[in-house]
C-alpha cells in the first residue's frame, strides 16, 4: 500500500543520487537529521534538499514536510528505506528525514537530483554571476581610460 504522504514516485537511481549527495555534505557541510530539525530547518529556509522515507510509520510523522517543502518552495525527494537513510547520514538507526542546508562539494549532485525530480533544469549559479562581471567591467574600463587622461 502506498504511503498517502508519498506524491510521487522516484527513480532508484534518483534515489542513490540523493543518498550520495547526503554522504558528500556531511563531510564538511551542514545536514539535518529528524523530522524535528528538518522541519525547523524548512520553516527558516535553510534547506537545499530535503530527503524523506517512504516506510515511516505512523506516516503522521512526516506528512507535514511535503506541503511545508511546496510552500517554501523547497526541493524533496523521497528514499526508499529509513535504514538507507540513517546509514548515508553516518549514523547506525534508521532515520525518517534528513535536509542539507550546506552542501560543501554536494552542489552539482544535489541540482542534478533537483532537476530530476522536477523535471526543470537548475541554473548554475556561475551563470548567474557572468553578468554582474559584465557590468563590473566596463566601470573598471572607464576608471582607467580617467587615470591615462589625468
Amino acid at each position: 500500500m502506498a504511503k498517502s504522504y508519498v506524491k510521487f514516485e522516484v527513480s532508484k537511481e534518483v534515489a542513490n543520487k540523493a543518498l550520495e549527495a547526503i554522504r558528500v555534505a556531511r563531510q564538511g557541510g551542514s545536514v539535518r537529521k529528524g523530522v524535528n530539525e528538518v522541519t525547523k530547518s524548512i520553516e527558516r529556509n535553510m534547506s537545499s534538499l530535503v530527503i524523506i522515507a517512504e516506510d515511516v510509520e505512523p506516516e503522521e510523522v512526516v506528512m507535514h514536510i511535503p506541503t511545508l517543502c511546496e510552500q517554501r518552495k523547497i526541493a524533496y525527494v523521497y528514499v526508499p528505506t529509513k535504514l538507507a537513510l540513517g546509514q548515508a547520514l553516518g549514523i547506525n538507526v534508521p532515520c525518517t528525514a534528513a535536509a542539507i542546508e550546506k552542501a560543501a562539494g554536494a552542489e552539482g549532485i544535489i541540482k542534478e537530483v533537483i532537476s530530476k525530480v522536477s523535471g526543470k533544469e537548475v541554473p548554475s549559479e556561475k551563470k548567474a554571476a557572468e553578468p554582474k562581471a559584465e557590468k563590473k567591467a566596463p566601470e573598471k574600463k572607464q576608471k582607467e581610460e580617467a587615470e591615462k587622461k589625468e
